[in-house]
């Protein structure tokens, strides 16, 4: 275009030439007066929750007062250079041949229940084993169990605990492990009226929402820490759930947390008082984030 008025065209003929709206040639981009502070805030954001997209990223930012919608924070999570997770191809679901599926989905709260180990190592190499357990209706976590071995009577007293809560669940799915196939665990679960789902051998994905807890759980935590001791495995264990349950966003439940106001009174899980959402520790500060858990940026 440029080259053309060179040579005298006007620019009316030199838009004709290249068959260019003179509306484009004229538009000059305009820059928002905030685009720097949302920029800040959006980086600072990425900074203290490492495995967030751009979806959840303005989850947090609509939460903080933010009036900006996802097509702009991701316009400018790209220009950042910021991680952009790739979207997972889809998967079929299992069926057998009479078209009726193979894992009973659950329809209300209380109705399956699933558990799962997850193993992790401390800073002496010893390890960590923790026991999970969700609600697969309400997403929600509804233990975590820290402990060097767990048996099949640390399963019935962890089940216990969480029945005594949240109430008796109708079925509860696991894997074929010695510890939830034992005798002692499935005469606990009849005696209660709770029916066993045990899923294939070598088959995870049929135990598919807690085997996706689990990642979430070493993706987000496990994998940002180093543990020195026990107990600090189990403090920051259950304030990861408390999290989990009452701040993290969660894309099946509208980007809602699985229990938004579950934590709001005291609860007695044997760990204390249950700390509220802002104290869960960010990860990589000299402190924990307890004291640094408020990101500027924000406001």
């Amino acid at each position: 275009m440029e080259h053309a008025q060179e040579l005298g065209s006007n620019e009316r003929h030199a838009c004709r030439l290249v068959n260019q709206p003179r509306g484009t040639q004229r538009y000059q981009p305009t820059q928002r007066n905030d685009e720097d502070a949302l920029t800040r805030a959006i980086i600072a954001l990425a900074s203290q929750y490492g495995r967030y997209g751009y979806r959840r990223i303005t989850i947090t930012l609509q939460e903080a007062g933010w009036r900006v919608g996802k097509d702009r924070v991701e316009r400018i999570w790209r220009r950042e250079g910021l991680k952009v997770p790739q979207r997972q191809k889809p998967r079929g679901r299992l069926w057998l041949n009479d078209g009726s599926c193979v894992r009973l989905r659950p329809e209300r709260p209380n109705h399956v229940w699933a558990y799962d180990f997850v193993s992790t190592f401390a800073h002496d190499g010893r390890t960590v084993r923790m026991l999970n357990m969700i609600d697969e209706y309400t997403r929600e976590c509804l233990a975590i169990r820290v402990a060097r071995r767990l048996n099949s009577r640390d399963v019935i007293d962890a089940l216990a605990d969480a029945m005594v809560e949240h109430g008796i669940p109708e079925h509860i799915r696991s894997d074929n492990g010695p510890e939830f196939v034992a005798k002692d665990l499935r005469q606990w679960l009849a005696d209660t009226g709770t029916k066993t789902l045990y899923i294939e051998p070598g088959s995870p994905w049929e135990n598919g929402y807690c085997e996706s807890f689990n990642s979430k759980m070493r993706d987000e935590f496990l994998n940002g820490e180093i543990f020195y001791s026990l107990k600090e495995v189990q403090v920051l264990a259950e304030r990861w759930r408390v999290y989990y349950n009452t701040a993290r966003p969660h894309s099946l439940l509208g980007y809602w947390p699985p229990a938004p106001v579950a934590w709001q009174a005291n609860s007695n899980t044997g760990h204390g008082k249950v700390e509220s959402k802002k104290r869960f520790p960010l990860f990589h500060t000299p402190d924990c984030g307890y004291q640094t858990n408020s990101i500027t940026a924000l406001h």
